[in-house]
């Protein structure tokens, strides 16, 4: 369910941008407020109604001044429903009234508690004090026979009171619920940005050793070049040995710069010249985990790993390298296992698992951007990478790269 699905269910005040409002910027009531308006309407009428039984009963009462107070207890109920655009001058205009015609006492504690709800604190203690000093003034003009004075002014100042408070907590909850929703909004973007971030830390991550592949097939082109520059007498076939060199590394050189295009390297980074794992290195990766004390067992099922691509097969080693330290991390004493399986034209799969840790361990913090950093390796490599939990409680990487034939 969307927000715009369940807003009918919140308050216009609460809806906040998702619900459409008229020229001049205000929102329109939802169904909620038509429900909550509807019956403020009939239960001040229903009050109204019992006031004006309760005068009508007293023969003392004139006919005329009977007629105002249905006249002017209407006009009160009926001002109800401008309560939400003008609260302050509706609940003035109605604390005023009621001193004089106690038929609109109900629309006046309404009116009392929807300025409480739409208004700070500033306008409400007005209001509400004026409605507190005036609240002796009706006992006195328009007395009740059955109720004394006193009686009646406490009645008055304690309504007065209650609807004014209910209200200021309405508001304060709306409030915080309106904050919460905002920090929430917050944290949502904040955490998109860690996001991109991550993924454009591992694109340039991606470009750098994409540059020094780069940078080692042109300095070996250019060795073979030279070679067959200072030796043009070389035998038939050294040279055509070396052409072949020659014409390898730059169509090598070429997928590597299609991969690197539109990628920046940050600059001031240098991380000098390195040899570029590949799969090939994957056993001395897994010899390492070994050495630093980790249960590893690799399944590596393909025949000449040399024979990989070096762009996917660093990424398997990249993608084997992170999920091994978040193992570490997450599954320590635990058995991992690493498989690598695939053929030229059938793709490669890399897959590591490991079950759920048997004895507690103090856990290690991490943000989650390694597996984000692997998938846009992924992605960026022409192919896909699958993370998550797996049934028995344990943790499984499956990454699926293309393997031209």
């Amino acid at each position: 369910m969307t927000r715009t699905e369940y807003r009918w269910l919140l308050p216009s005040a609460m809806a906040g941008p998702e619900l459409p409002g008229d020229r001049r910027g205000r929102s329109r009531r939802t169904v909620r407020d038509w429900i909550v308006d509807t019956t403020a309407f009939l239960c001040a009428a229903g009050i109204g109604l019992i006031t004006v039984s309760t005068i009508e009963a007293d023969p003392s009462t004139p006919g005329l001044v009977l007629l105002f107070d249905v006249l002017f207890g209407t006009l009160a109920c009926c001002a109800l429903w401008l309560r939400r655009r003008w609260p302050v001058g509706v609940a003035l205009g109605l604390v005023l009234l009621c001193p004089v015609e106690p038929v609109a006492a109900g629309a006046m504690l309404v009116a009392l508690f929807g300025l409480a709800v739409h208004r700070p604190f500033r306008p409400v203690a007005f209001v509400g004090g004026l409605a507190l000093l005036l609240a002796p003034v009706q006992p006195y003009v328009r007395p009740d026979p059955d109720t004394s004075f006193l009686g009646a002014t406490f009645i008055g100042a304690v309504l007065t009171l209650l609807v004014i408070s209910w209200g200021m907590v309405v508001r304060s909850r709306r409030q915080l619920v309106v904050s919460l929703r905002e920090r929430a909004r917050r944290a949502e973007t904040e955490a998109e940005l860690r996001a991109e971030q991550a993924q454009r830390l591992a694109r340039e991550a991606i470009a750098r050793e994409m540059h020094d592949v780069l940078a080692h097939r042109l300095t070996l082109l250019s060795v073979h070049a030279g070679a067959l520059e200072f030796r043009p007498d070389a035998p038939t076939a050294e040279v055509a040995r070396a052409a072949g060199v020659i014409r390898d590394s730059a169509h090598e050189a070429l997928q590597d710069l299609r991969e690197i295009i539109g990628v920046l390297r940050s600059p001031g980074e240098n991380e000098g010249d390195r040899p570029q794992p590949t799969l090939a290195t994957l056993d001395e990766l897994i010899a390492e985990s070994r050495l630093a004390g980790m249960k590893v067992t690799l399944d590596n099922r393909i025949a000449d790993p040399a024979a990989a691509p070096a762009a996917t097969g660093r990424t398997v080693y990249r993608i084997a390298q992170e999920a091994l330290t978040n193992a570490r991390k997450h599954a320590p004493g635990t058995e991992v296992t690493v498989s690598v399986t695939g053929a030229p034209g059938d793709g490669l799969t890399v897959e590591v698992r490991n079950p759920a840790p048997a004895e507690p361990f103090e856990r290690v913090p991490g943000s989650g951007q390694g597996l984000i950093g692997l998938t846009e390796r992924a992605t960026l490599a022409g192919g896909r990478l699958d993370h998550g939990p797996l049934p028995d409680g344990g943790f499984q990487v499956r990454a699926m790269l293309p393997w031209p034939a």
